[in-house]
């Protein structure tokens, strides 16, 4: 009785949804009830692997009872007095993530991807009083209008021109061309080290350290977006950790709260002291609940044992893909952690997330040919051989 009353409430919801929300997004066909761990469960009380993890924002899984527990007992507490007061959860998190660069840094929390780089690029741009900033050929900031302005890709942008004037793209594999971007007027350059939402490119420690030595000389400060590869998600905290350079500021959101909206804009001694009381705000961000939630998710995967799990699963997961490359079943592989990507041979990868719904599995693609795998950390050996069973019989 219960699956019957759950069906009928999920088919309820589809005709609201059509009627009721924008068209923003094209929906798959299903409709989840609930989550635990790398499952998730549709009205029927089927289950589906989930190896997309909600764009991956449940690096700790789906209501970790960790993140659970926090959120609850800090809604028992508070919810909300805004930021002209003190309350000791968005304080202890902005302590936590400052850490991250060293003395003197400071953090600006908000609630998402999007307004984290906006701080970004405001900060950067009152630092050097206007000045353009660099970015990268098909990175991705988000869509708020400053953020879509550092997102050089035609089809995002175009509608909604005139953008915000000042970015320079310059390759994401060109290391010369970087450097000959960036002179005494750059206010900043903005780099995702791995590159998400066009297919899981990391970028190469060459074209990071040319931004890097190049910033130095000019003093531009060096930006890099970890909103989506950041928390975990590349078998280290923060992705820069494994490259050669150390930014002067970085930015955080998706998965930092554990599935709930947050944004963090962390900025190293040197941009620290940059923005003042009304240069930028937020009414709800760093609130106590999402803050409580953000620092018992840091407290999941800020463990070296499940990050050192992370980076010995994408390797199973990169000599699967690999394996399907060399017998011809995709055209290319780029994997960091668990953040990977598969390339197709025909534009078929919207098909094959399709079929993996069927076959209770939630994949997810970046465009015509390129399948991307994004699971919650918590996954385990049988997940990806899962998916990689899948995928050979799928191509």
């Amino acid at each position: 009785m219960t699956g019957k009353l759950e069906r009928r409430l999920a088919d309820e919801l589809v005709a609201l949804d059509e009627a009721s929300i924008m068209r923003t997004y094209a929906r798959l066909p299903a409709a989840f009830v609930r989550g635990e761990g790398a499952t998730l469960y549709d009205a029927d009380g089927e289950s589906y692997l989930d190896f997309f993890a909600g764009l991956a924002v449940c690096n700790a899984g789906h209501c970790h009872p960790r993140v659970v527990e926090a959120i609850r007992e800090q809604a028992g507490k508070l919810i909300h007095v805004s930021n002209f007061f003190l309350t000791e959860p968005p304080v202890k998190l902005a302590e936590r993530l400052a850490g991250t660069l060293g003395p003197g840094a400071r953090v600006f929390l908000a609630n998402s991807g999007a307004e984290a780089n906006e701080a970004a690029i405001k900060l950067a741009r009152k630092r050097r009083r206007g000045g353009e900033i660099v970015v990268l050929t098909d990175g991705f900031h988000g869509r708020t209008m400053g953020a879509l302005s550092a997102t050089p890709q035609e089809t995002k942008q175009e509608p909604f021109a005139p953008l915000v004037p000042g970015f320079v793209a310059v390759p994401r594999d060109d290391a010369a061309a970087m450097r000959a971007a960036i002179g005494e007027t750059t206010a900043a350059v903005m780099i995702e080290p791995v590159q998400g939402e066009c297919g899981v490119w990391p970028i190469a420690d060459e074209v990071l350290e040319a931004a890097r030595d190049a910033c130095d000389r000019t003093g531009a400060l060096l930006i890099f977006d970890e909103v989506q590869c950041g928390m975990g998600r590349t078998g280290t905290l923060w992705a820069f950790e494994q490259t050669p350079v150390v930014p002067d500021v970085f930015t955080s959101a998706k998965a930092l709260a554990g599935g709930l909206p947050i944004g963090a804009c962390v900025a190293g001694e040197s941009a620290a002291g940059v923005l003042e009381p009304g240069d930028h705000g937020s009414t709800f961000g760093g609130g106590p609940v999402v803050a409580a939630a953000a620092l018992a998710t840091l407290d999941v995967i800020d463990d070296p044992e499940l990050l050192a799990r992370v980076r010995a699963l994408g390797e199973r997961l990169r000599s699967g893909l690999e394996s399907l490359r060399e017998r011809g079943k995709v055209a290319a592989v780029r994997v960091r952690g668990l953040m990977a990507a598969a390339d197709l041979h025909e534009p078929a990868a919207a098909d094959v997330v399709r079929h993996a719904l069927e076959e209770r599995i939630v994949l997810n693609s970046t465009g015509p040919v390129t399948l991307r795998f994004v699971p919650p950390l918590v996954i385990g050996e049988a997940e990806v051989d899962r998916v990689l069973a899948f995928l050979e019989e799928a191509l």
